[in-house]
């Protein structure tokens, strides 16, 4: 049957038709049961067969190929209206925009205008949708068309200086010479040999010195030194004159000071005496500006620094304790001890001293007095400072290395450093600056691995690291930065090849470089000011503070009239009367201390013939 809107059937059918009804009962019945056969059990035969084969019909298989699956994402984009004119429009005000936007709307150009951009934007649209953006494109050009635009990174061993003696003592650093870039000064010392007779030290060349000879070395003989300067004591460290290379002067582990002549290889021509030497090791040495440039400062760890006149050196010109606070009165008991000098020709009036206490001390050579010749100190490390030195593009930048971290200090702040600084794990041992590169620097450490930092790269991670399977206790460049010496305590000089990536700057990298000191020392000088403002609105902030007790202290206190019908005023000027709360407490004291003895006291009772108990009294005869 057809509904009335055509849009209905009805099916009907007997009950009768739809089979006979299902009825379910629960009850448990056994409809077969094997049991195993133990005849057909041992007619099996167990078979070992080494190749079966399953199916003999030929293998037909069925392959499809699939496309790349290609991820879809969609995402929107945020369009932000630009062209305002700012002096005449405000863009947040939502009439002036609406006015200026019905003003451009008027102009004849305007639609011209948007003709061409709606047609460059439907071009590039067009473009972008014809191009296959998943495909490799340029894959047949050569691999080495690029070559010259990357940069390689790396430094690569090229020789290697062994000491003379056996077993090799401790490589204490390498100084290279100043006008000849093929030679090198290295500078050993022997205070930890061993003196059992069958470890005696040998030296391979008998006629190059004793134990405690120093080697000049040219980077194209490893085998033989060019020449060896001696003395009879252990030298700490040595150091040739940047202005004139006929003169180097050494520090001895006695406090000593000698000087050598490079151009008569041998011993030491003069050595001051020990009275005028210092009281402990020489640590610290630097050569200063000078007219005839034979004056030095030597510093030790006694906290002492010595101003030397190669000329004559029978006592010193000029002695200073290295003290924190300093006073014209010094006390050796309240100095640093002296671990590096630092001396920049170009600055000729400041040099630079690092302690054992980890503090930078700023000196001035112009000075007389102790209290004038240290400009001041900064606290930058908790362990001693073990190499300060300045950026040969921009002087007034240096590096500090100590304990577990490289700093970068600048002399204009004065009050706090750089924040370029950065952390390991391992106690850095030396550093020094890239003299061919001004953003590139290198740091050692005492497991041996020597980093190569690049502040344009990265601030957190070095560039590349070299590891070695000794301690380094020194690094140097060359002048031109193309080879590095690596001084390791086993008594071996590394020498490295610096790729031309690592040694070439622009003039795009020093305009950088220059920004980012610029940056950093106007973002120190900013927190100065706001560690300034803090501390004057504390020193404000106690002055009030003070200012109003005392005045509250000054202040007159009001006279209370006694009225004897007012028992709250009476209690009032009971409680500001501090002599009469005082006598008040001291007599209830006593009250207490006399009604406690009382408490104490014990009165023995006489008792007459007839208080007594029965039991007691005597018995009476009448009665017996």
């Amino acid at each position: 049957m057809m509904g009335m809107m055509g849009n209905q059937f009805i099916f009907s059918r007997e009950r009768s038709r739809f089979g006979r009804q299902c009825l379910f009962t629960d009850r448990n019945e056994l409809l077969l049961s094997v049991h195993p056969s133990g005849r057909l059990r041992l007619k099996y035969v167990l078979g070992n067969p080494c190749n079966t084969k399953t199916q003999l019909a030929k293998q037909m298989a069925l392959s499809t190929a699939l496309t790349e699956n290609v991820s879809l994402d969609h995402h929107g984009m945020y369009h932000y209206e630009g062209g305002w004119n700012v002096k005449e429009v405000n863009i947040l005000d939502e009439e002036s925009t609406l006015r200026y936007r019905k003003k451009v709307e008027r102009d004849d150009d305007w639609g011209v205008e948007v003709g061409h951009l709606l047609r460059d934007c439907m071009s590039m649209s067009s473009q972008n949708n014809a191009i296959n953006i998943y495909q490799d494109f340029f894959a047949d050009l050569d691999e080495d068309l690029g070559s010259g635009i990357k940069m390689k990174i790396a430094a690569r061993g090229i020789n290697i200086f062994h000491d003379l003696w056996l077993p090799q003592r401790k490589l204490t650093m390498c100084d290279w010479m100043p006008n000849n870039p093929k030679q090198f000064l290295a500078t050993f010392n022997n205070r930890k040999r061993p003196l059992k007779p069958s470890l005696e030290p040998i030296n391979l060349l008998l006629d190059f010195g004793n134990e405690n000879a120093l080697y000049l070395w040219d980077i194209r003989d490893p085998t033989r030194p060019v020449a060896y300067f001696d003395t009879k004591e252990i030298v700490s460290l040595a150091k040739l004159c940047p202005k004139d290379d006929t003169f180097m002067a050494g520090g001895l582990y006695s406090g000593k000071v000698c000087l050598w002549n490079v151009a008569e290889f041998g011993p030491a021509k003069q050595m001051c005496p020990l009275e005028a030497a210092h009281r402990e090791v020489t640590s610290a040495l630097c050569w200063v500006h000078s007219k005839s440039n034979t004056e030095f400062y030597s510093g030790s760890l006694d906290g002492s620094i010595k101003y030397w006149d190669t000329r004559d050196m029978m006592m010193s010109i000029q002695d200073l304790l290295l003290e924190p606070n300093t006073k014209d009165i010094q006390k050796r008991a309240d100095s640093h001890g002296v671990t590096v000098l630092e001396f920049e020709y170009t600055i000729p009036v400041r040099y630079i001293m690092g302690s054992d206490m980890g503090c930078i001390f700023v000196g001035n050579r112009k000075a007389v007095t102790p209290s004038d010749t240290i400009l001041g100190h900064f606290q930058l490390f908790a362990g001693p400072v073990r190499s300060i030195v300045r950026n040969p593009f921009f002087v007034k930048n240096f590096l500090c290395v100590a304990d577990w971290r490289w700093r970068i200090w600048s002399e204009e702040i004065k009050h706090c450093p750089s924040t370029l600084y950065f952390k390991k794990r391992n106690q850095l041992t030396c550093g020094t600056w890239s003299t061919g590169r001004c953003s590139l620097f290198v740091t050692g450490d005492d497991k041996g691995t020597l980093d190569f930092w690049d502040l344009l790269m990265s601030h957190r991670t070095p560039i590349l690291s070299v590891k070695f399977n000794q301690r380094i206790t020194h690094v140097a460049f060359r002048p031109d930065g193309l080879l590095l010496t690596v001084s390791l305590a086993g008594g071996n000089t590394m020498m490295l090849l610096v790729e031309d990536a690592m040694r070439t700057a622009t003039g795009k990298e020093k305009a950088l470089m220059a920004a980012l000191f610029e940056r950093e020392i106007l973002r120190g000088k900013l927190l100065e000011q706001r560690e300034e403002e803090m501390k004057l609105k504390k020193r404000t902030s106690k002055l009030l503070v003070e200012e109003e007790i005392r005045s509250k202290e000054n202040a007159p206190k009001p006279i209370i009239k006694f009225d004897i019908n007012s028992p709250e005023l009476f209690v009032k000027l009971i409680e500001e009367d501090q002599e009469f709360s005082k006598s008040l407490l001291e007599f209830n004291e006593s009250i207490d201390l006399v009604a406690i003895k009382r408490s104490k006291r014990v009165f023995p009772i006489e008792r007459t013939v007839f208080e007594l108990e029965p039991d007691s009294q005597d018995p009476d005869p009448a009665t017996e």
